[in-house]
């Protein structure tokens, strides 16, 4: 077993590898022309500015966490102060992740656009590489930095919870990411579309727009960094979670600790030879090559896990559990086309109802959201139950067996991540080719990678959201474990409470981040006005507009509204465990985990169906760009793009952080009643003390 265990890091330097030499090969690729490379300079000096102050800020909240755990931990046996430690190696891999995707991403758009003037497959080649660099920076450093803990601290380090906070640092980083990419790449977003497109009636990416910088910024901050800080977090949750169920459930044999880091490792390795696979084969199709990487690596890790499975562990068990949750996974996926692509009756409809205007497009869009939440939970449902039921065949395994269905689901994130950050390179590649006025068929060639990174995008997104509620649901069983909270009884009214309390944060959540946006974007509209107004000559294209205006205006607004979103999510759970109990701890993350679910799905899908109708309206469906229907569908889109690119992604990690704070502060809980039963309690035995002596 010790072999096998050192395998796994080993896996994870592989990824690094891979990525490094990807790196050095998208360096050495040709930029283009000298107004290329000035656009891309632009582009990539606001993205790396924004994450460069993001994590300036963000320095001084995993201080000051790190050091109150290691404050607790070093003044009462319940926590080790070595907790603190994982936390800040948790946090520095995910912003390592971060870094990594987004200098390469912004590198390799400009290289897509010059690519695509020698053609598609040249074109999808080089965007992909850029993908899947971020992928692979994923699942390489958070397997690595998990695996190293383990075999540096073995397994007291789970028993102790130390490896939890590696989790909790990924999740710290991953929800300010997601929500500060959101609020960013939405407000100028926003503002580009409502000013530009609408009211100026200019097309998008249009160098005249002052937004249009701001906005491919954007696509970087929100669907490369947040995402891939999103899918970190989930995948080393989903690792860490099924380790502590390892050692927590007595039934459980602590040997199994290893088994999840094993399946990552065949996740990573099959991830591995799918990239390469992309990128040998390309061709004319971009949505065939890619969905072809993905079936291989997801059908590679099967056969490994199978081997692990009957070889290692001696049973089909934990292979027929893995294989519940990639299922699942591919499944989501597949139910989020259907209703986020304009090939099908969902979107399309949508766009066939905006003909009567704005209000029947929002209408019809929160309908599509709303509907499309059925299959998701049925497919989770499904999944919970087959891995729960498979897993007490072999002896009263199932809650171990759940939390191995997510890490099957998750095994696959470097294939995942690097299909899902190829579609913004495509995207700003189409940005610069229109910028730099290159060829027709330059154009023509990005945005037809973009449709497939549309779509892309969208399925990600699914996938991010089933991984969410898988990975919140081992996380949540840990915690019950952790805290020997044997059962959830509703006749309790602590946990009532605590069920109401989170059922609602998802909402108040979702309306802080959509309110963040919406000051965001007004502020980025009344400057994209003013430009327009006070610059002569700028309509005519005689004169530039001040893009970095717009690019301040976004980053001081993102940094601005990230705060408080993000705070509530470390904060409520703890002051819920101190001042409720254990009991109502264990209430407000099953509430928050069922709405938040829900809304996430809803809001994400809303979002991306929107988006699409108003894509299969400008290529000439049911009307054109410019007419009354595309107005209606860009004010759609406009909804929409809160609810798939910030608070809807953002929700996946607010359930899955709440329940890593819980777990981590476990032992802190595990004893007490919290401070209100602690405070009735005295009251109790005092009213009884005046009874007797009255008597």
């Amino acid at each position: 077993m010790d072999g096998l265990t050192l395998s796994v890091p080993l896996s994870g330097l592989a990824a690094l590898v891979v990525a490094w030499m990807t790196i050095g090969a998208i360096d050495r690729s040709d930029t283009g022309s000298e107004r290329m490379r000035q656009i891309a300079a632009a582009i990539q000096q606001g993205a790396m500015a924004f994450l460069n102050r993001e994590y300036r800020v963000l320095v001084v909240f995993v201080l000051a966490v790190a050091l109150l755990i290691v404050a607790v931990g070093l003044s009462t046996a319940a926590m080790d102060w070595r907790t603190g430690i994982a936390f800040l190696i948790g946090a520095a891999f995910s912003v390592a992740a971060g870094w990594i995707g987004m200098r390469v991403a912004t590198r390799a758009n400009v290289r897509t656009a010059q690519a695509a003037r020698h053609g598609l497959v040249a074109a999808l080649g080089m965007a992909f590489s850029g993908g899947s660099v971020m992928g692979l920076a994923v699942v390489g450093l958070g397997l690595l930095g998990v695996s190293v803990l383990f075999l540096l601290l073995g397994v007291d380090g789970v028993e102790r919870g130390i490896i939890n906070g590696f989790a909790l640092g990924a999740s710290s980083i991953a929800l300010f990411a997601r929500v500060g990419g959101g609020i960013y790449t939405k407000a100028a977003d926003v503002g580009a579309d409502l000013v530009g497109k609408v009211e100026a009636g200019i097309p998008e990416d249009d160098p005249r727009n002052p937004a249009v910088i701001a906005d491919n910024v954007g696509d970087n901050v929100g669907d490369v960094a947040g995402m891939g800080a999103d899918l970190f977090e989930s995948y080393v949750g989903s690792i860490v979670a099924t380790m502590a169920l390892a050692v927590l459930l007595p039934q459980v044999d602590v040997a199994l600790a290893v088994l999840p880091l094993l399946v990552a490792a065949s996740g990573v390795i099959a991830s591995i030879l799918g990239v390469v696979a992309v990128r040998a084969v390309g061709g004319s199709d971009p949505a065939r090559a890619l969905r072809m990487g993905t079936l291989l690596a997801g059908g590679l890790t099967l056969v490994f896990v199978a081997l692990i499975s009957l070889l290692i562990y001696q049973t089909w068990v934990y292979f027929l559990a893995t294989v519940a949750g990639l299922i699942a996974g591919i499944a989501i996926g597949l139910i989020t086309e259907y209703y986020t692509s304009n090939d099908y009756a969902p979107v399309r409809s949508i766009a066939a109802q905006s003909a009567t205007g704005p209000a029947t497009n929002i209408i019809a869009g929160i309908a599509v959201g709303m509907r499309s939440t059925a299959w998701p939970i049925l497919v989770i449902g499904a999944a919970t139950l087959a891995a729960y039921y498979i897993g007490q065949r072999a002896g009263d395994q199932g809650l171990f067996c759940i939390a191995l269905a997510a890490v099957g689901m998750l095994s696959i994130t470097g294939m995942t991540v690097a299909v899902d950050a190829y579609g913004p390179i495509a995207d700003n590649a189409g940005g610069i080719a229109e910028m730099a006025h290159l060829e027709p068929e330059v154009r023509r060639i990005t945005d037809r990678l973009d449709a497939v990174g549309n779509t892309t995008a969208a399925i990600g997104k699914g996938f991010a959201i089933g991984s969410a509620a898988l990975t919140a649901l081992a996380l949540f069983a840990a915690y019950t474990a952790a805290v020997r909270l044997d059962a959830v009884s509703l006749t309790d009214p602590n946990l009532i409470v605590g069920l109401f309390l989170g059922g609602m944060l998802p909402f108040l959540f979702s309306a802080m981040t959509m309110e963040a946006v919406g000051r965001a974007a007004s502020s980025m509209i009344e400057e994209v006005r003013r430009q327009f107004r006070s610059i002569p000559g700028l309509m005519e294209g005689t004169a530039p507009p001040d893009y970095a205006r717009c690019v301040s205006i976004s980053t001081a607004a993102a940094l601005r509204e990230m705060l408080v979103p993000g705070l509530m999510a470390v904060i409520v759970p703890l002051l819920v465990g101190f001042v409720l109990g254990k009991a109502a701890l264990g209430g407000l993350l099953a509430g928050a985990l069922v709405t938040g679910v829900l809304l996430a799905v809803f809001m994400a899908n809303a979002g991306g169906a929107w988006d699409n109708a108003k894509k299969y309206i400008e290529v000439g469906n049911l009307g054109s760009k410019g007419s009354d229907i595309h107005k209606a569908t860009v004010v759609g889109d406009t909804v929409g793009d809160p609810f798939k690119d910030t608070s809807g992604p953002s929700l996946n990690i607010l359930i899955k952080l709440m329940s890593i704070v819980a777990l981590v502060f476990a032992p802190l809980f595990a004893e007490r009643s919290g401070l209100l039963g602690a405070a009735l309690e005295q009251a109790r035995l005092l009213a009884r003390v005046l009874v007797m002596g009255s008597g």
